[in-house]
């Protein structure tokens, strides 16, 4: 049954997977850095704001995967194995195929640390999990480059107003004093606040 369905089928089904994956990881990285900033406290964050920004990481692996499958499955552009796996192999717009696969093992290595977060160190995760950023951009490099739909309006204007959500919030969080900095900053005031008694 799959076999006997038209190659226009899969065509439709590889472009909307593509934008939806786009959508989701977009969504989880942008939710993620505003839970990383000092707008939502971590400490006093209901658990469904970390928990909503895993689901979104885990609901882009499905679409993705959903996303190869299609073109695999598609005999219009027919891809294999390695050209749907190794960067730079397939026939048709290899550097714009590349973008994804990038992307695509980029986005298996954060989610996978993200499940196991608890049995790593905490800085391996959270390097990882900075790919996030570069992760995004080579998809939607990829989008851009390989999608059907780069010439919709509301595709252009999607990607400009994730651009400019993920701009903005990076810069809250790299002005935003370093947890370090805050806690010499609180121990020096507390000293100080010592020595006033002491006078």
């Amino acid at each position: 049954m799959i076999a006997a369905l038209d190659s226009r089928t899969w065509w439709w089904v590889t472009r909307a997977a593509g934008i939806v994956a786009w959508v989701v990881v977009a969504a989880a990285v942008v939710w993620g850095l505003l839970a990383s900033t000092k707008m939502i406290r971590r400490r006093g964050a209901p658990a469904w704001i970390l928990d909503l920004h895993r689901y979104l990481g885990t609901l882009t692996i499905v679409f993705v995967a959903i996303h190869v499958a299609a073109i695999w499955l598609d005999s219009f552009v027919k891809f294999d194995a390695k050209q749907l796996f190794v960067p730079f192999t397939a026939s048709w717009r290899p550097h714009a195929v590349a973008w994804g696969i990038f992307s695509t093992y980029l986005l298996i290595a954060i989610q996978t640390t993200s499940w196991a977060m608890r049995k790593l160190p905490r800085k391996l995760w959270h390097r990882v999990h900075l790919l996030s950023i570069p992760m995004l951009v080579m998809a939607t490099v990829h989008g851009f480059l390989a999608g059907t739909d780069r010439a919709n309006r509301a595709v252009q204007w999607s990607a400009f107003a994730v651009g400019l959500g993920v701009v903005f919030f990076v810069s809250v969080r790299l002005l935003s004093p370093s947890r370090t900095a805050r806690n010499a900053a609180a121990t020096s005031t507390r000293g100080a606040s010592r020595e006033e008694i002491a006078v």
